[in-house]
């Protein structure tokens, strides 16, 4: 991993005085954009033909960069050629150094996606029913039925489909393209809610279906089907699945030995 010396007090005195760089960075903080259109003084030497970090507080001893760092790179006759913003812990080796150099384009870099901890406040509105009356088996050819108190659910071996649990999907809205649905026990108020790793699924009794979803984000799961298979994530906890286990009641798990590999079977009354 490169490392990027402690360059901060050597860079503000590369500026000139009347400049107020410290807000104006402040301010790129804010909306994460890359900037070319602002004019810099002559570097003096010691500043020259380097790469160089700097941040609104400090500036990084390792070569991870956080969220509020920029690089820029200096020219031998102290112009600054290229200032680059990076977002979210972006990490930065000697090869991104070079590619910031060398890039004519000069793209910003960006990660994939934000982290989970950043994606709060997010709002699911309900759009419509999808599917009705389903029963969902394992790959072990089990239906989920409900336990002998009726609070839980578990997989069993049916000859008789009717003993079978029917289910509702109800689907909501969302910015990406995943698919996030609720699932309510057909011609009940019940909703599957997911629990941490290992814990089982509980049944949430409502009034109605939920018009918005913003904090009770347990209901929801991310629907995803792969050829005749369909699996619902957590959006609560992702990464972990409504899963089934012989003699065990349903749970939320990331895998084997739990199976979380399910089928939606429809057409039933």
């Amino acid at each position: 991993m490169a490392q990027v010396p402690d360059l901060f007090e050597d860079l503000k005195s590369c500026y000139s005085e009347n400049e107020e760089y410290s807000s104006e960075i402040d301010q790129l903080s804010l909306n994460q954009k890359s900037f070319y259109d602002a004019s810099y003084d002559p570097l003096p030497k010691n500043c020259m033909g380097r790469f160089l970090s700097l941040s609104t507080s400090e500036t990084s001893e390792t070569s991870q960069l956080t969220y509020k760092e920029s690089v820029v790179v200096v020219a031998a006759n102290g112009k600054i050629l290229k200032k680059r913003r990076l977002s979210f812990n972006q990490f930065i080796t000697d090869d991104d150094l070079e590619t910031i150099a060398n890039d004519p384009e000069e793209e910003i870099l960006q990660p994939t996606s934000a982290p989970y901890s950043f994606q709060g406040n997010v709002k699911y509105p309900f759009m419509r029913v999808i599917k009705r009356h389903f029963i969902l088996n394992d790959d072990l050819h089990q239906s989920i039925i409900r336990d002998a108190s009726g609070r839980f659910l578990m997989a069993a071996a049916l000859n008789n489909m009717d003993q079978a649990v029917k289910f509702d999907m109800g689907a909501y809205k969302s910015d990406d393209l995943k698919h996030p649905v609720t699932l309510r026990i057909s011609d009940t108020r019940l909703f599957l809610s997911a629990q941490n790793e290992g814990e089982s699924v509980l049944l949430k009794e409502l009034p109605e279906t939920p018009k918005i979803i913003t904090d009770e984000t347990n209901l929801l799961f991310f629907w995803e089907t792969q050829g005749n298979k369909d699996y619902f994530e957590s959006v609560a906890h992702p990464k972990l699945f409504i899963a089934t286990k012989q003699e065990y009641q349903v749970h939320m798990a990331s895998g084997h030995p739990s199976i979380i590999d399910l089928q939606i079977l429809e057409n039933y009354p």
